[in-house]
């Protein structure tokens, strides 16, 4: 692939704010003057532990230690090449790059040609779905509800009968039958390659940021002998365990939402049903149960770090969704947020309770929810005869390991209390039993230990590396932290020739020292990425605490305070520098005759020693 000329790089890098990329995938929070905080796309955690800096294009996570720029973040959650990540970039920008044989290249490596792809294939279903054909998918959409602007704003085509409409408007467009078959748009036959979805109404299956990444497809005609639903298959852009169908719609209202609340429903007709209806944060899984890896992805979405949160999962109340209730009941404590479950009367899915009784009734779902724990105490109760003794006990000893499952000690009493009722039982037996539940859920190892986050990760030579948390709490380390703080954050704001004699003396602490002098090295401190580039240039083992100090909070109420109290750090380094000096004058005058030339010259700096030390003491 051509190389783009470095000029373009750095520019699309200059006018991308990373805020805007990260918070795509991740909801972000203010963290202090300049910095935002979500939990950390690269590992699970409950508590947000990863910064995005946006005036330095910066992001690193102090949990696992994952750093870099709007490339590297990229490249490491789109699985992107370098020039991939920047043509992508420079697409959102509008900017025209260049490159170095002379011209402009198109995009022509593997996932770009995925995305592509899809995109076309969305737009072509889109257009099918105006055509005569297409009248039962029509008619389909009709009967449910949706009409011609609902359609439009999920995006929902119609596959042709035919075995290669798609395939030939997209090879038509440039696009190579190996690529539509790595899309999981074609398939191969005996007869070769033909359109994956035929006859079918199809709705497009979008990844966060909004890019089609696969589709999903409903049978239509009697005579089709496939399943009902037909999903793309596995590629190397569409995995379906940790896709979200309509999140790309839904992630602005659940990161901005009070409290933040996210609903889980089970199909493309309830999405629609329900935001159409006002409940504009539901979401679904994609032809495969609700699991671990969907969790990941709502939880950043969400900004899932307190139990402020909601989920909310509605399933039809029949056996299969009342099993995939209990499905989603096992990964429940993967969240912070309070879970809950809404069934609609008569076990209604949101596409048909709208249809039926109206949009006001799809919203009052939402106010009929009931907490997961006593959804799964009810249903566990569902197969006992508490009318007998037999049927209280046996009862109690399913539902007991449910409670036992709480985790806020101050929730779980209640729960307790619940079930007593429940049964007709005393309260006394049930929190005994409930106790044993937990003692032998403790002694089987059933709940594991929460992975430790934050421990320093070893460097390729075996040795750790240096990070914030290990530097010593003394009053020197303490001003010499701030002023390489100070300086990679908001050195470009600061008098250069102050900053530079700043800098200009040794540090006493080694790790701060070896950042110390990447920092001085630097010939231009005011270009754009300067301070990102300085840190990638810091030696191990010290690259890692360089990051976290370009990556942490300042403390000040604002910009324009950060600024003031990163030039009073400068002041204070050339203050103790000269204090330093003027102590080894000190001792080197008493070695010298005070009236050689020696002696004079020594007193003379002395005495500019004392001039200056006033003069940035005063100012």
């Amino acid at each position: 692939m051509p190389r783009i000329r470095q000029a373009d790089v750095d520019e699309v890098k200059a006018r991308t704010n990373i805020g805007d990329i990260v918070g795509e995938r991740v909801a972000l929070k203010s963290a202090g003057v300049g910095s935002l905080k979500g939990l950390c796309p690269f590992h699970d955690e409950k508590s947000p532990s990863f910064h995005v800096r946006p005036q330095v294009g910066f992001y690193h996570c102090f949990g696992c230690g994952e750093s870099g720029d709007v490339y590297s973040f990229l490249r490491a959650m789109d699985h992107v090449s370098f020039t991939e990540a920047v043509e992508r970039l420079a697409g959102r920008l509008g900017y025209t790059l260049h490159y170095e044989d002379g011209g402009a290249a198109p995009e022509t490596s593997g996932r770009s040609r995925l995305y592509a792809a899809n995109t076309a294939a969305a737009e072509f279903f889109r257009s099918q779905l105006l055509s005569a054909d297409a009248e039962t998918g029509r008619r389909f959409l009709g009967e449910r509800g949706f009409d011609a602007g609902a359609a439009a704003h999920f995006g929902v085509g119609f596959a042709p009968r035919g075995w290669d409409g798609m395939l030939k408007a997209l090879t038509a467009q440039g696009f190579t039958r190996d690529e539509l078959l790595a899309a999981g748009l074609v398939s191969q036959g005996h007869r070769g390659v033909y359109d994956r979805f035929r006859g079918r109404l199809v709705w497009p299956i979008r990844d966060v940021t909004g890019q089609t990444i696969g589709f999903g497809a409903r049978k239509l005609f009697d005579d089709d002998q496939g399943p009902k639903y037909l999903n793309t298959p596995e590629t190397i852009i569409y995995k379906k365990a940790q896709v979200l169908y309509g999140l790309d719609l839904a992630k602005r209202d659940i990161s901005r939402g009070d409290p933040r609340r996210v609903v889980v429903v089970e199909g493309y007709t309830d999405v629609m049903a329900c935001h159409l209806a006002g409940v504009t944060t539901a979401i679904a899984t994609c032809g495969t149960a609700f699991g671990p890896e969907h969790i990941k992805v709502l939880r950043r979405v969400m900004g899932d770090d307190s139990s402020s949160g909601e989920v909310v999962f509605t399933f039809d109340g029949d056996e299969a969704g009342q099993k995939a209730a209990l499905r989603a009941f096992s990964e429940d404590d993967r969240f912070n947020a309070q879970t809950f479950v809404a069934v609609a009367p008569n076990g209604l899915d949101p596409c048909d309770l709208r249809l039926q009784r109206g949009d006001a009734a799809v919203r009052g779902l939402m106010d009929a929810k009931v907490p997961m724990f006593e959804f799964a105490i009810d249903r566990k109760l569902a197969g006992f005869d508490l009318a007998t003794v037999e049927g209280q006990v046996g009862a109690l000893r399913a539902a007991a390991p449910i409670v036992a499952e709480i985790r806020d000690r101050l929730i779980r009493p209640g729960y307790e209390r619940v079930l007593a009722r429940r049964l007709g039982m005393d309260p006394t037996e049930v929190r005994a039993e409930v106790e044993r539940a937990a003692r032998g859920a403790a002694t089987t190892g059933q709940r594991q230990p929460e992975k430790a986050q934050g421990a320093p990760a070893p460097e390729p030579g075996g040795i750790p590396a240096v990070t914030l948390a290990s530097l010593p709490r003394t009053a020197d380390v303490a001003m010499e932290r701030g002023m390489v703080m100070g300086a990679l954050q908001y050195g470009h704001q600061v008098d250069q020739a102050m900053l530079s004699r700043a800098l200009g003396a040794p540090f006493r602490h080694p790790a701060l020292e070896a950042i110390r002098e990447t920092i001085a090295a630097v010939p231009d401190r005011t270009r754009a990425g300067w301070a990102m580039d300085a840190v990638n240039a810091v030696r191990e083992p010290y690259r890692t605490l360089a990051g976290e100090l370009l990556m942490s909070p300042f403390p000040a109420k604002d910009e324009a305070g950060a600024v003031a109290s990163t030039a009073d750090l400068c002041r204070r380094m050339i203050v103790r520098s000269l204090e330093r000096e003027k102590q080894e004058l000190l001792g080197a005058i008493q070695r010298v005759p005070a009236d050689s030339d020696g002696g004079r010259a020594l007193r003379v700096r002395l005495r500019d020693i004392d001039a200056e030390r006033q003069r940035f003491a005063e100012s």
